[in-house]
């Protein structure tokens, strides 16, 4: 199956142009991983699988959705990809969040023409969060603990947000102890790229 192909099956329909930049973007993406960590080195290997294909599955479980917010987005990942895909649907907006200096800068350089819509914030989360209105869907991967999240976005998600959060193999025991605090409206999305992972769906959330 080609690289393009495999885009298809788990972002849906995407044109040649938004290949090519997604593409363009990896390449931007292992300069900038040379000189600053962006991601475990151990996953340099298979950018593209492991990281670019692993973001790109979101889109199609928020189809209709206008308005994301990725927190914490680090390398880019889901952020970044989400950006250049959503440049496709000119009604639509993604902001990514990252404090850290070095990988806010990377953020701007790499997107700058290949998803000029995204807006990078490089400030903390939760004054994000505290002064600006709540987005349709919450991204995030590798950020923090289900619960932690559950905490830091409790504003949005109560507000109406939904979150789509990467989670690895040991999810269970994350959605257990979230558990001793919230009570959750979640569904569990089975990964299109890693069988050891999930996509946790959280629509709702109440404290226990």
């Amino acid at each position: 199956m080609s690289r393009f192909d495999e885009l298809i099956r788990v972002a849906g329909p995407v044109s040649r142009e938004t290949f090519r930049r997604l593409e363009a973007f990896e390449a931007v993406f292992r300069r900038w991983a040379a000189r600053i960590n962006l991601v475990a080195p151990s996953t340099l290997d298979d950018v593209w699988e492991r990281h670019i294909l692993d973001s790109a599955q979101l889109l199609p479980l928020a189809a209709d959705a206008r308005r994301w917010a990725d927190i914490g987005s680090g390398g880019g990942f889901p952020g970044a990809v989400l950006a250049i895909l959503l440049e496709e649907r000119p009604d639509s907006s993604i902001v990514l969040i990252e404090s850290n200096g070095k990988k806010s800068a990377f953020l701007r350089n790499a997107l700058a023409e290949l998803a000029p819509r995204a807006r990078i914030v490089p400030q903390r989360v939760e004054l994000v969060i505290a002064s600006e209105q709540a987005p349709d869907i919450i991204t995030a991967r590798a950020v923090a603990s289900l619960a932690d999240l559950l905490f830091l976005t409790e504003p949005w998600l109560a507000s109406g947000a939904r979150a789509l959060f990467h989670k690895g193999r040991d999810y269970r025991a994350e959605v257990k102890l979230a558990g001793d605090t919230w009570n959750l409206d979640l569904i569990e999305h089975a990964s299109a790229v890693d069988k050891q992972s999930v996509i946790l769906d959280i629509r709702q959330i109440r404290r226990a």
